[in-house]
């Protein structure tokens, strides 16, 4: 699997740079559309994402399943197990000092 990343990744970079695939936002598109509260599926979903997006139609079966599994892991490590532990610390902060004011800021991703 990493392997596969590697080599998909860097076929990715070889075509943005020979100009045959483009990115459709750029980081200061990102950024304006976050500070603008514009925070819609249609910006943050996984074409936008730092991870690249290995799963494409022009891959064989097998190499499509092993890109679905390696955007699963990314998704759950990354994403949601990063989530609960943000959680989690806030949770527990909250229950130890019910007395203090805490101001918490998450971002997009």
């Amino acid at each position: 699997q990493v392997v596969f990343a590697l080599n998909q990744t860097l076929l990715q970079q070889e075509s943005l740079r020979a100009g045959s695939f483009q990115i459709l936002y750029t980081t200061e598109d990102l950024i304006k559309h976050y500070n603008c509260g514009d925070l819609s599926s249609i910006i943050f979903n996984h074409d936008t994402s730092q991870v690249p997006n290995f799963i494409n139609a022009t891959l064989p079966a097998h190499e499509r399943i092993t890109a679905q599994e390696i955007d699963s892991y990314f998704r759950q490590e990354l994403i949601y197990k990063r989530n609960e532990r943000m959680g989690r610390r806030v949770k527990n902060l909250l229950e130890e000092h019910p007395d203090k004011t805490f101001f918490f800021a998450f971002g997009a991703g």
